[in-house]
């Protein structure tokens, strides 16, 4: 039996799903949901939460399709909604909170840390952390993104996008540390 694609290219679907065609849509939200739901994810602690923020994200994604100019990928566009629409979720939760403490930020390297961590176990750590410094984390570690960009996103200050960054560094340090002495059994009691 010969197997027929439905579409040739990803632009071709996308086409096909911006003027409403049903099963296009459903071939790129099963294409990305999976990859969209880690995402909204890393921001919201409560799976339940960051499964409404992504389908949210994707009604904006299906309403905002004719408006994808093909510059630049496809799933980086759909990322950057969902990233938006777990900002807007946090900040409608009122869940969070800066501090604009002035921090010394010298960049210190804090990846010689010899642990062998599951994804899991570092999501756990990363969820742990007060969602201001959780959240300009992930959108600096994670995403890529500038000072200024997270700023203008959190409509916070540089230097407080510094800051916050700077602690959540700290911070994690500190429970990477701790959870080393864990393993290696050097916990004092």
């Amino acid at each position: 039996m010969k197997v027929i694609q439905f579409y040739k290219s990803e632009t071709q679907l996308i086409k096909r799903a911006a003027k409403q065609h049903r099963d296009a849509q459903q071939q790129l939200y099963a294409q990305y949901a999976p990859k969209m739901l880690s995402v909204c994810r890393q921001y919201i602690r409560d799976m339940h939460f960051a499964e409404e923020v992504m389908l949210s994200g994707f009604l904006k994604v299906f309403l905002n399709l004719k408006n994808f100019k093909f510059e630049g990928s496809f799933e980086g566009w759909v990322r950057r909604i969902m990233v938006n629409e777990s900002i807007s979720f946090l900040r409608k939760e009122k869940q969070i909170l800066f501090t604009d403490d002035i921090v010394n930020h010298h960049e210190e390297s804090w990846n010689n840390i010899n642990t062998e961590l599951e994804v899991e176990q570092i999501q756990e750590l990363i969820d742990s952390l007060p969602e201001g410094y959780k959240t300009v984390f992930v959108l600096y570690a994670v995403e890529g993104y500038k000072h200024n960009e997270i700023a203008k996103a959190l409509e916070i200050s540089e230097s407080t996008s510094k800051s916050q960054l700077f602690k959540a560094r700290k911070m994690l340090q500190q429970k990477l540390n701790q959870q080393n002495k864990i393993s290696n059994g050097a916990i004092e009691i």
